[in-house]
């Protein structure tokens, strides 16, 4: 039976969540524990559909991989698999990161193109030309990306587009090239930086941590290590704009409030006042109907593209029009045809979209087309007369442990489902 989501609006959300590691970071170290033979732990990994996925990509190249809560050990061996599952790699974007390990470790990488959520194109073209300039041949052949390099040097590497997946690919191919390499222009979200502390503590020696310029220099082996993931910063700030257009009061644990500034800001210009409570705590309070704000979303520490959606669901609620412009994914508007179901008054037009807010929604059959597009489904249904039923929901789970249980510790109104939807 195909499970949904039924949300009945009008609760207003308090209390306090828990958040807990970062998807857009723990899968990208659980692809660097390849570099260095042994055993690698994670901890405070978030209990999403992508771990297990992501771990059998990694069992697909001969490591020994066990998901025990929040705890992943990877075992990885001494002769390591050079060609990743099509099965595996196929349901997860974020699998194309074991391209740079497996260059630095074998040499060579065949990698099927991944799959993921359908928000747009995301070539590889700067992860392959990166791999080039340290000594890499690249191409796709059979669907396939396919590098080999006899040896690995360090180069000189300018991205056009301070793209996370070509920061981390082409970072963890460097630290195991001869010599020296620098990414200038290289991505800058704390799971970068959450990243490079990682390699780090393996023996990789990086400079500029957290900058946009990178310099690597080279070592000739890394060692496992210990590592506790970040606090997914997406999930906290998905929490806040549920507390802003519920007109609730939730206070975020888990996650570093310094990596939420300008959400927060822009939270303030809607009328909600905000706290910070210590280095892993904030709150959110929203005394009235929140305000029209604009929004543009850009690469850290500009406004995320993956908190676009619940941009949108904000300001389909808001006092005043918003204006919402979209500099990342070509696609991500697609949703907006589903919040228009809701009774969202929202018009959209290439990388902008127009909402003028409504005083409240309207429940209807919605479906999600990605993981952060569920989610602003989600908040928009928590503002909706009567009781929407949300499908799709697998997209969600890839992204958001536990993600009815806690809305209904805030408070809402919400249940997971069995049952064909009805015509």
């Amino acid at each position: 039976m195909v499970e949904h989501f039924a949300i009945r609006g009008g609760a207003r959300l308090v209390g306090a969540v828990d958040v807990v590691g970062a998807k857009n970071s723990v899968l990208k170290l659980m692809a660097a524990a390849l570099l260095a033979e042994g055993t690698t732990t994670i901890t405070n990994c978030p209990e999403i559909l992508d771990v297990p996925l992501m771990a059998d990509v990694l069992r697909s190249l001969g490591c020994t991989v066990t998901v025990d809560g929040d705890t992943v050990t990877i075992d990885v061996p001494a002769e390591l698999g050079a060609e990743a599952d099509y099965r595996s790699v196929s349901r997860l974007r974020a699998s194309v990161c074991v391209l740079g390990p497996l260059v630095a470790r074998c040499r060579r990488a065949v990698v099927p193109l991944p799959g993921g959520d359908a928000i747009g194109q995301r070539p590889l073209d700067m992860h392959q030309a990166g791999l080039r300039k340290l000594g890499a041949t690249t191409e796709i052949k059979h669907g396939r990306v396919v590098a080999e390099a006899e040896h690995l040097a360090g180069a000189q590497i300018w991205l056009d587009f301070p793209s996370v997946g070509a920061t981390e690919n082409i970072l963890m191919a460097a630290v195991l090239s001869d010599g020296t390499t620098v990414i200038d222009n290289a991505a800058r979200e704390p799971e970068i930086v959450d990243l490079c502390t990682m390699l780090a503590e393996m023996g990789a020696k990086i400079d500029g941590i957290g900058s946009s310029t990178l310099t690597v220099h080279g070592v000739s082996v890394l060692a496992p290590t210990r590592h506790r993931v970040i606090g997914d910063r997406i999930v906290g700030a998905t929490w806040a704009f549920a507390a802003a257009m519920t007109r609730g009061e939730v206070t975020v644990r888990g996650v570093d409030p310094h990596h939420l500034d300008l959400v927060l800001d822009k939270l303030r210009s809607a009328g909600a006042t905000t706290d910070i409570l210590g280095a892993q705590e904030f709150r959110v309070a929203m005394p009235g109907r929140p305000r029209a704000v604009d929004f543009v979303t850009l690469p850290y520490p500009g406004f995320a593209t993956d908190l676009q959606p619940m941009a949108i669901a904000l300001s389909a609620v808001a006092e005043g029009t918003s204006m919402i412009t979209e500099n990342v994914f070509e696609s991500r508007f697609r949703f907006v045809d589903e919040m228009v179901r809701l009774g969202a008054d929202a018009r959209t037009d290439g990388h902008h979209a127009v909402v003028r807010g409504v005083p409240r929604l309207s429940s209807a059959p919605v479906w999600a087309s990605d993981i952060r597009a569920g989610a602003g489904l989600a908040l928009a249904a928590l503002c909706a007369d009567g009781v929407t039923q949300l499908w799709d929901v697998d997209h969600i789970d890839r992204g958001y442990p536990r993600f009815v249980e806690n809305l209904r510790s805030l408070g809402a109104d919400i249940a997971r489902v069995e049952g064909e939807p009805t015509p």
